[in-house]
């Protein structure tokens, strides 16, 4: 038996993060093995793209270049990190995964979709996820989180990443496509409305995984 793959997903200020550790929590009180890990990074490789991509000074950073450095970064991770704790039975829990490259670049840019997949169908080897929670929340919602969070610094701008600079039309998109893939995908990805308090976000969530461990066990 392998392990569990995991993803977290949403727009940025969900408080995805937030859920995936509390998750990790719980699921090492019981006893089992979990590693915790996020995309763009997880590894030296993908980080080093990660200050990249994000990296607010790379205004000039075209469509087709931010497709290829996610997906390069994801590669990296998958095949040192993602596969050999899936192949010691462990649980991963990563904080994003193709679904956002989906979402951001295809959705979002405007990039072609099955050239999206196609791209990280590649890098991936083809990894797909058990189980993908999108926590969702309203983009003004979201936005007003992301500049919460900045404040106290010298200008929210300055503690923005790049993607998370973007105009509210974006993110509205960037929205609109976790719910298509959601919609595309039932089987797998789960919807939490991450509106509420914490405690009852990750209630539902623990719900789900509990089922989903029982099932996955059973096989």
């Amino acid at each position: 038996m392998e392990g569990i793959f995991i993803t977290f997903e949403g727009p940025d200020g969900a408080g995805k993060t937030t859920q995936l550790r509390r998750l990790a929590e719980e699921l090492r009180q019981m006893g089992h093995e979990v590693v915790v890990t996020r995309e763009p990074g997880g590894t030296a490789i993908s980080d080093k793209i990660r200050s990249i991509i994000l990296d607010p000074v790379h205004e000039e950073m075209v469509d087709q270049a931010e497709v290829l450095l996610y997906a390069a970064s994801r590669a990296q991770h998958v095949h040192e990190l993602i596969l050999p704790a899936l192949k010691a039975n462990k649980i991963v829990l990563c904080d994003r995964f193709i679904d956002a490259s989906i979402a951001y670049q295809a959705y979002g840019l405007g990039a072609d979709l099955e050239t999206v997949r196609e791209v990280n169908r590649f890098a991936s080897s083809g990894l797909q996820a058990t189980r993908t929670y999108i926590l969702d929340v309203p983009v003004e919602v979201s936005l007003a989180r992301l500049h919460q969070r900045a404040a106290g610094t010298e200008t929210a701008a300055q503690q923005l990443d790049r993607i998370e600079q973007k105009n509210v039309e974006y993110h509205s998109r960037v929205r609109a496509g976790f719910h298509q893939i959601a919609a595309d995908h039932p089987e797998r990805v789960r919807v939490v409305n991450a509106d509420r308090s914490q405690d009852e976000i990750v209630a539902d969530i623990l719900s789900d995984c509990n089922r989903l461990l029982k099932e996955h066990l059973s096989v």
